[in-house]
Formats: C-alpha cells, structure tokens, sequence
C-alpha cells in the first residue's frame, strides 16, 4: 500500500504541529456489486494508530462507510526529538508503517 506522509523534521517545544496521513486502498464495504452482480468482498482498513516517542498520540477505529485512500488531518504538541509512526492495520491483519524524526529546535 502506498503512503504519503506530511510532517515538519523539525519544530519549536511546546508547538503544535500539523500531521497529515494518506494510504491508497480500495476500503471496499462488502455492499458494492461488480458488472457480474457479484458482491464485491469486505476489504477495509480497520484502524490507523500513531504514536510519538512510543507514546499513543492519536487513534482511529474506521468503519465500512469511509472511502477509498482515507485521508487524515491532526494535531500534537511537539515535547521531544523522537519517532512519529504511523500505523494502519487492515482487516486481515496485514500492517502498513512509515516513520518520520521530529527534531526540536
């Protein structure tokens, strides 16, 4: 699964910074039919996790309603230089993660 990630390398202690997550998948919901008249099989992103030092900072339990590629915007107070990892888990188990350093200035 291709992810695009936005978040600073860098911020000021005590700033709020900006993160923003996108992953391409099909987040099917098992209610669509093909051309054949087929239903389309369940095949959806079930939870996005990120955390910041270790720490769990932000968690989203997703549902069948949401669309392809899921696109998230939040916000966290910079405290410490650490990992930012991101982490999405489908519903077959399979997990994506990508990792970004903020430093602080």
């Amino acid at each position: 699964m291709a992810v695009r990630i936005s978040a600073p390398t860098s911020a000021k202690k005590g700033d709020v910074i900006e993160l923003k997550a996108l992953i391409q998948h099909p987040m099917e919901s098992g209610y669509r039919r093909d051309l054949k008249g087929e239903i389309i099989p369940l095949d959806i992103i079930e939870e996005f996790v990120c955390t910041y030092s270790g720490k769990e900072v932000f968690r989203w339990e997703l549902q069948r309603g949401i669309s392809a590629n899921p696109f998230i915007t939040f916000f966290i107070r910079a405290i410490e230089p650490g990992p930012i990892e991101f982490r999405w888990t489908d519903q077959h188990g399979e997990v994506t993660t990508e990792t970004r350093q903020l430093n602080i200035t």
